[in-house]
């Protein structure tokens, strides 16, 4: 005759383990999944900051009087700041936390709209606030990239494949290029004071994203924990497990992969928001700052939408990505020309949307590379490279300015699209040899 054991009310208990007397193991609680998220925000206001001044060039040339050569200057001077602020903020984030130099990088953000709002009445302050963009957004790209693409791997979140993670600051900066130049441009035509109340928008998100991110954990690797100590040290106190021994940094593999693929990430969004609408804006009277908007959206808009192609591509071979990222982007380059020749707005945002396309495409293979190459106590000062060479695209605009008198713009254009070509078929011969696997997605959970 069997006898059946009666858990009490309220018992936590299952009844055979009150039979043997043993106590259940306790429940696991999976570490936070959301941290890479929160951190993701600050990427989002720094990529706001960038493009919401390139949206209201023409407001600042009809609002304040300010000639062509000190407009162009004033967008130059983003690109003298954001360099600094790249080699600066990735080896300080390796040696001192991503963390603190995130966040003080959003300070420094922060400031420099501030500065850019004070500019409206005194436009000495413009250039200073140019430059602190450019150095806040640089030492972010930099701390940023390395902390969302760590707090979005295990042991922080354990359910997002390494190739999402390495992209997903990419993805953040992008959503801020996209709305910050749109936003600009929508109350610079509409609202009162356009030159104050366009910086509005950034400061309430600057503000809101540091307030979410305060409370995301450091993840810097430790260098002094063993590795035994590490996997309680993740539970307690947030900090990452120290990684194995990994492979030696090939600093050779390194250039190959990312010297012919990284210039072309900003040089065809550029071309895309910032020569074509200067070009078709004839037709525009009247609605050129909103044309500008649409066309700083409609690129980075573009980059977003082929994320789930860069994901599937990735799983196929490691070359996919950037070899598909240089072919839109030399597609792009030739529907330009043809844009800039009939000076037709319509083929101008096509033309810019298979640019921003290319972008996506090659921002997400730089990310993703360098997140594979990299040594983890080395991410943020070699994310921080990338990024400086991916910048260096800026100057593309400035290039075809300069010729344009000589050569004339189609016929760059057409130049861009046969480089193009040229550099996807130097890049697919200079790593030929490699074979690093796809990534290959994860299942959650």
């Amino acid at each position: 005759m069997s006898t059946t054991v009666k858990r009490p009310a309220g018992s936590g208990q299952p009844d055979d383990a009150r039979v043997r007397g043993t106590t259940p193991l306790p429940t696991t609680t999976p570490p936070r999944r959301r941290h890479g998220l929160r951190v993701g925000w600050m990427m989002t206001a720094s990529g706001w900051s960038a493009n919401q001044f390139s949206a209201l060039l023409g407001s600042y040339r009809s609002e304040m009087g300010l000639s062509e050569s000190a407009v162009t200057g004033l967008f130059a001077v983003y690109v003298v700041g954001l360099v600094p602020g790249l080699l600066i903020g990735g080896p300080l984030a390796d040696r001192h936390g991503r963390r603190p130099v995130a966040l003080i990088a959003l300070g420094v953000n922060l400031l420099s709209t501030c500065l850019l709002m004070v500019g409206a009445a005194t436009t000495g302050w413009l250039l200073p606030g140019r430059f602190l963009t450019g150095l806040g957004a640089g030492a972010l790209l930099a701390a940023g990239s390395a902390w969302v693409k760590e707090l979005s791997s295990p042991p922080f979140d354990l359910t997002t494949s390494p190739g999402a993670a390495a992209k997903r600051s990419g993805m953040f900066v992008s959503a801020g290029f996209a709305s910050g130049g749109l936003s600009a441009a929508l109350i610079a035509q509409w609202a009162p004071y356009p030159l104050l109340t366009a910086y509005l928008p950034h400061l309430v998100l600057a503000v809101a994203a540091g307030a979410v991110a305060l409370g995301a954990p450091e993840s810097r690797p430790s260098r002094s924990r063993p590795a035994a100590a590490a996997p309680a040290s993740a539970e307690g106190s947030g900090a990452p497990p120290v990684a194995p021994a990994a492979t030696p940094f090939r600093r050779a593999r390194f250039w190959r992969a990312i010297l012919p693929v990284a210039p072309w990430v900003f040089a065809a969004p550029t071309v895309g928001f910032v020569t074509l609408p200067g070009l078709v804006d004839g037709g525009l009277t009247g609605w050129q700052t909103v044309y500008a908007g649409v066309a700083t959206a409609v690129v980075p808009g573009a980059g977003l939408a082929v994320q789930p192609a860069a994901r599937y591509l990735a799983t196929r071979h490691r070359l996919a990505t950037g070899v598909a990222g240089l072919l839109v982007i030399a597609v792009g380059f030739a529907l330009a020309a043809p844009a800039a020749a009939t000076e037709q707005p319509v083929l101008a945002l096509a033309a810019a949307a298979v640019l921003g396309a290319g972008y996506g495409l090659t921002l997400s293979f730089g990310l993703t590379e360098v997140a594979a190459l990299a040594p983890r106590a080395r991410l943020a000062r070699l994310t921080s490279l990338f990024w400086t060479l991916a910048y260096t695209g800026m100057f593309t605009p400035y290039a075809i300015t300069a010729l344009s008198t000589t050569f004339g713009v189609p016929a760059l254009l057409r130049a861009g699209a046969l480089l193009a070509v040229l550099g996807c078929a130097a890049f697919v011969l200079l790593n030929r040899g490699e074979r690093r696997p796809a990534l290959t997605p994860r299942c959650p959970g």
